[in-house]
C-alpha cells in the first residue's frame, strides 16, 4: 500500500482568487492606472512633489496640509443625457487621493501650488537645520 502525501499550501486559495480577479479572470482586461507622483529636494532647500493629473482641471484639484501631511485631492464628474433617446444617462467619475508625509522642518506656512499642462507642482520650503542634538553631563547632587 502506497501512501502519497500531499504538501498543504494554504495561500492556494488566495493566489487563484488573485489570479481570477485580477489576472486572467474576471477583470483581466481591466487596468487600474495611478497617476504619477514625484517627490523630491531641491538644494536641501525645498521639498517639491510634482503629481501628474492630466484629465483634471485646476478647479477639480484640492491641496491642505493636514497633522504634518500634505493631502492632493482630485475629483471629477462628467455628465452627458442623450436628449434623442430617453431615459439614456451616461455618467462617469474619477477621483485621486495622495497623502504624503512632510519632514519636521517644513514650513507649511509658505507652501505654494501650481497647476500647469497637467501637472500640479507643490513647493514646500524646509527651515534650516536646527542645531544638532547636545549631550548633557549628567552630574551628582554631591
Amino acid at each position: 500500500m502506497a501512501l502519497n502525501l500531499v504538501r498543504f499550501d494554504p495561500f492556494l486559495g488566495l493566489e487563484t482568487l488573485r489570479r481570477d480577479l485580477f489576472g486572467e479572470g474576471l477583470l483581466g482586461g481591466v487596468r487600474v492606472k495611478m497617476p504619477t507622483t514625484d517627490v523630491y529636494t531641491e538644494d536641501d532647500k525645498q521639498l517639491v512633489v510634482e503629481a501628474h493629473l492630466p484629465n483634471f482641471e485646476e478647479k477639480d484639484i484640492t491641496v491642505n496640509i493636514d497633522r504634518g501631511a500634505l493631502v492632493i485631492q482630485a475629483e471629477r464628474h462628467e455628465k452627458d443625457m442623450d436628449k434623442a433617446k430617453q431615459y439614456v444617462v451616461r455618467e462617469s467619475s474619477s477621483s485621486l487621493y495622495r497623502s504624503i508625509a512632510l519632514p519636521e522642518q517644513a514650513d507649511d506656512a509658505k507652501t505654494t501650488a501650481v497647476f500647469e499642462n497637467g501637472v500640479l507642482k507643490v513647493t514646500v520650503p524646509l527651515l534650516p537645520e536646527s542645531a544638532s542634538p547636545r549631550q548633557i553631563q549628567i552630574g551628582s547632587t554631591a
